[in-house]
Formats: structure tokens, sequence, C-alpha cells
């Protein structure tokens, strides 16, 4: 990452060598396996807390790390926050709550979930003294039997969607923290999951070369995506390689998904289709991830590179923006009891594409 320094809160911002950029590390320690930004809530008068100035949010950053801590920095300044500390393992994958609110998870090689309240205080002992630490534990989720890689809070904030290797991923309840249901219908790990934006729909991606859109309320298996290799594409004189998916990501409006598979491709889908409306040649793929605000789509990659994607871009309908805003506070079964004609409810639950 590269940050300029500012002079002031209001001031104008520049550097401190000539307008050239400041490079900034965050030494954490570990290998750093997981990442999350969200926003700081502003600090107040009185807050003893110098991470942000009173009145303005600031950007932190939650790191996963080897040794199973999770490091919280204030991006601008590089300064440790607080570590929390909890889990056993490799913490894999990390999700903070899309509201705002000071809620982050956690996914662990020692196959649990973890929640916390970044707001809570917990006392701390060290030596003869007590200290009082930012990030109380709220919940540990256990149910998974292998370990725990990929966790996506959907973006109402009442479910959390995990995956760990298994044939089959866990839905949770944000509010009770109990396990809603398994989503059974992979025939191998899945390994990836995301909300649209809607959080009406949820696709999970699996070495089964398969991505399988649900609705999350029923449990219902809405539409299967297949990566059909494309060799054409690939070198005649390498081996040819499986279409096992490594990640799966919905765009800001809702409207297509990005997927990378070890096929050495970079997919874009067209929610309505059930074929690939773009292609991107790539090489050691393992992750993919939208701009906020669309247009653009990250990827990483195994040998240490982010690549940046020109993607899709598209003028929602009425019809799509109608419906995105209905089901932001609807669910599928309040949209079922609808006095509305039966189309009017498939399109909203998109049973219709």
């Amino acid at each position: 990452c590269k940050t300029l320094e500012r002079k002031s809160r209001g001031g104008k911002a520049e550097s401190r060598s000539r307008g050239a950029a400041k490079e900034k590390t965050l030494e954490c320690g570990q290998i750093v396996w997981g990442l999350a930004f969200s926003a700081w809530p502003a600090a107040e008068d009185g807050d003893t807390d110098p991470a942000c100035a009173v009145g303005l949010p600031c950007l932190v950053l939650a790191t996963g790390l080897n040794d199973g801590q999770i490091k919280v920095w204030e991006v601008q300044t590089g300064h440790l926050l607080f570590s929390l500390l909890g889990h056993q393992d490799v913490v894999r994958d990390l999700s903070f709550a899309p509201n705002g609110s000071p809620i982050l998870v956690s996914a662990s090689r020692d196959k649990t979930l973890r929640v916390w309240d970044l707001s809570r205080d917990v006392l701390l002992c060290s030596g003869d003294t007590f200290l009082l630490s930012p990030g109380r534990q709220v919940q540990v989720l256990s149910g998974h039997v292998q370990w725990v890689y990929c966790c996506s809070i959907s973006p109402d904030c009442s479910m959390l969607c995990s995956a760990a290797g298994e044939k089959s991923a866990l839905l949770w309840s944000m509010r009770s923290y109990t396990l809603i249901r398994r989503l059974e219908g992979h025939q191998s790990s899945v390994v990836s999951c995301d909300f649209s934006p809607d959080s009406a729909l949820l696709v999970t991606a699996s070495y089964d070369a398969c991505v399988i859109m649900w609705d999350p309320y029923t449990g219902e298996q809405l539409r299967t995506l297949r990566h059909v290799p494309l060799h054409s594409t690939l070198d005649s004189s390498s081996e040819i390689h499986t279409s096992s998916l490594r990640s799966v990501c919905f765009s800001p409006e809702g409207l297509y998904l990005a997927t990378v598979a070890d096929d050495r491709l970079l997919r874009i889908w067209a929610l309505e289709l059930r074929s690939p409306v773009a292609f991107a040649p790539m090489t050691n793929g393992l992750c993919c991830m939208y701009f906020p605000h669309g247009g653009f789509i990250a990827t990483g990659t195994r040998d240490g590179h982010v690549q940046f994607w020109t993607a899709p871009r598209v003028l929602s309908s009425l019809k799509h923006l109608c419906r995105k805003a209905l089901r932001t506070f609807l669910t599928t079964y309040q949209v079922l009891a609808l006095p509305i004609p039966r189309k009017l409810k498939e399109f909203l639950t998109y049973r219709t594409f």
C-alpha cells in the first residue's frame, strides 16, 4: 500500500519527501493469511484512543496470522490498535460486518469460527497489572470437521456462511449464533462463498468445478454453473489443468459473478446466463474481489502478484433495482406471502432471471 502523510486533519495531503509516496509496511511478525478492512467509528471528545481524530472515522485493517493471532491496525498511521487471542491455529479468513458495526468474524484451521465485538473491552492481566483491551470474543462457532478457510457475512448482517474443505457449506445465524442449515450439493470440497448485495442469493465454489447459487433462506439450489475447460486457451505443450475452483465473488450491483479456477482462467458470468460472458488468462490464481464501485476486479496469485482487470459494466434495469431494494429487507418467505402475482414472486425470489 502507498499512502500519503497528512500534515493535518483538514490540511492538504502531501508526502514528507518532496511529493513522493511513502511505502507503509505493517510488521505483523507472522505469515499473514487473511485480511479485512473496515471503517472505525469516529473518536469522541475525551476519548483516550489516539487512533482516530475526534469526529472523523478511520480505516482499520485486521490481519489473520500464522500463530492464530488477529492484529488490528489503523491504516493511516500504521498504529497497532490491539491483538485478538483465542484461535489455536492459522487464521485463514476474516470478515467485518458490512453494516459498519464493529463485529469481526474469523475463520481458522483450528476448525472454528469466532465472532468478535471490537467495541467491547476485555480485562487482561499482565503480571500485577490489569489492562482494558478492546475486542471481546462474543461466540465460538463449532461444527466443521476440517480447516475453516472461508467466511462471508450477508450484507444485511443476518447470516454467515463458512466453507471448510468439506462437501457442504454451513449457514449460521448472526443474531443467535446458531447453525441454520448445511448446504449440501457439491461433490467435492467447498472452498469459497459470497452473498449477493441484497442478501437474497448465496454462491459457493468447489473443487468439483461447479458454482452453486442458493436461496439462503430456503436452502434451495437455484442454479449450477459448470466450469468447462477451454483447452484452446492453454499452451499446447503444457499439462492440461483441471477446472478446480478457488474463488467466487459477486459484483457490486449483483448482476455478475467472477470466478478463478485452476485452468488458468478468470471468468465473468452474467447472472441470467449459464455460460461466461468474458474470460481472462491468468496463472496460479487463488482469489478474486470486485472493486466496491464496480468496473474492476483484483485477483491474487500464488507467485505473489495482484492483478487488476477491467470488468463488464452494466446499467441496472429499473426492475432489478426494485428487486434489489425490496430484497434488502424482505426474506424469501416474506416475498412469497405478499398478495402479488406468481410471476412477480418468482422474479423477486430469483426463480427467473
